[in-house]
């Protein structure tokens, strides 16, 4: 039976408070679209007018591409791949112009444009490019509320007609296999992935093996040393520590690896005396007090000193125990905009040594990138005593980063004392971003069709 009161009770209202909430959100979804297309129209035409100015340096380490994209992450604060799509987006415009114009008036948002961009990339005939570009942009508008599948078939059925060589034919999801992980900031991570069938096999049954190597007194369940197993096997160990507590376990200790990772952690937390969280230098995860005293029975300890007073180092390369402080201190690449671990970025002396000195006030971390980018592209920085470094870009935009222990470890950030040109050669690359371009469209258009069957 139907039950009219209950119809009435969940059908929506009409009424002129609706109907002006339901057209503010189709403007303001219109405007996001917009302000999109010219985030990425300006990326675009920043890195052409750099080019203009500089020309490709395509065969230096750090081109005028990553130089672009260097600047651009440090004024929106976003990764520097981010800023990479930005201006790939944004040259795509170029050779999409039909296509360009309807998101800049706001027809389509940015997943609908990067997928028309993707899926016409391996188009070379320019007069084959013209004729895709008008076509999809005559039907683009009404494909905006289609599934990525559907979009993703009707902008191929395009390109089809026009270059068939071009269609992207590859088996995408083999292509798209990775292993990702995330932080869950509470010391542990998320872990996801993508593997060829037979390696994934082989990962299952290795686990199983590892986690079948403790005694029958491990307090864990099966499941947790499974988990417990992918550390194992990323540190190359035949087997797990047991955790079963006894002095005279059959199953022994894990064997030594030579795999580090670096967590950095307050001494009392160590002892029992604080419960402040650690940090696990190349994670944004914070590892909670309880965890890094576990982690402390198996690992090796290696105390920071703090240079307060220390006289510079008379050497160019810094010792272990002034490195160890200031990667711990910074955590992080110093160049804005850049979160590169702090274990995988050059000590680098903010005044050129010798005429700067080897010491804590005079050094931070920076990744390659940024480092070539301060030698070679007019990156300028002026380092403080407590580690602050203050970065001025050849357009004149300034900005401020301070180390990455300034919140969790605040005591590494007491300032050091102050510290009392070389010439150097841009390093080149093998290929240019160029040639590994046309020979990856050359090869993909050469692949053959993929085999189908049809009704």
């Amino acid at each position: 039976m139907f039950d009219k009161r209950l119809h009435d009770y969940f059908a929506p209202t009409d009424c002129a408070e609706s109907r002006a909430l339901i057209a503010d959100l189709a403007v303001a979804a219109r405007l996001e679209n917009q302000a999109a297309a010219r985030k990425l129209k300006y990326a675009g035409e920043l890195f052409e007018l750099r080019r203009a100015e500089r020309g490709e340096t395509e065969d230096w380490a750090v081109d005028t591409w990553a130089a672009v994209g260097a600047e651009i992450a440090a004024f929106l604060r976003i990764s520097l791949g981010k800023a990479g799509s930005f201006m790939n987006y944004g040259i795509a415009m170029q050779r999409l112009p039909a296509v360009a114009a309807v998101f800049v008036a706001g027809d389509i948002d940015l997943q609908t444009f990067s997928t028309i961009v993707y899926r016409t990339d391996l188009i070379t005939d320019a007069a084959a490019m013209a004729e895709v570009d008008a076509c999809i942009a005559v039907w683009v508008s009404g494909w905006s509320s289609m599934g990525r599948g559907r979009l993703t078939r009707e902008i191929d059925h395009i390109v089809a007609r026009n270059d068939p060589d071009a269609v992207r034919r590859v088996n995408e999801r083999a292509r798209g296999r990775e292993v990702t992980f995330w932080d869950a900031q509470d010391g542990t991570a998320d872990m996801s992935g993508r593997l060829f069938a037979a390696d994934a096999e082989l990962l299952d049954k290795r686990l199983d093996a590892l986690a079948a190597t403790t005694c029958e007194g491990d307090p864990r369940t099966i499941a947790q040393r499974r988990a417990d197993a992918v550390g194992a096997l990323a540190a190359g160990t035949e087997r797990l520590m047991c955790r079963c507590g006894s002095t005279d376990c059959a199953a022994g200790a894990a064997v030594a690896s030579s795999v580090v990772i670096h967590v950095v952690a307050k001494q009392e937390t160590l002892d029992g005396e604080s419960n402040d969280p650690g940090h696990l230098i190349g994670s944004d995860a914070l590892i909670t007090a309880e965890l890094l005293r576990d982690l402390a029975t198996q690992a090796k300890l290696r105390p920071l000193i703090h240079p307060a007073d220390s006289p510079a180092e008379n050497r160019y390369r810094p010792s272990l125990a002034l490195a160890d402080f200031v990667r711990a201190r910074d955590l992080t690449c110093r160049a804005p905009g850049c979160n590169r671990p702090a274990t995988n970025c050059d000590l680098d002396h903010t005044i050129p040594f010798p005429h700067g000195a080897t010491h804590a006030s005079n050094l931070k971390c920076l990744c390659r990138l940024h480092h070539l980018l301060k030698t070679f592209w007019g990156w300028r920085d002026y380092q403080l005593p407590d580690g602050t470094v203050m970065w001025t870009l050849p357009d004149g935009q300034t900005y401020v980063t301070t180390p990455g222990s300034a919140l969790l470890f605040p005591g590494l950030t007491a300032p050091t004392g102050p510290c009392s040109g070389r010439t150097a050669m841009m390093p080149l690359r093998k290929t240019t971003r160029a040639r590994n371009r046309a020979a990856r469209i050359a090869a993909e258009r050469a692949s053959p069709p993929t085999p189908c069957s049809g009704v």
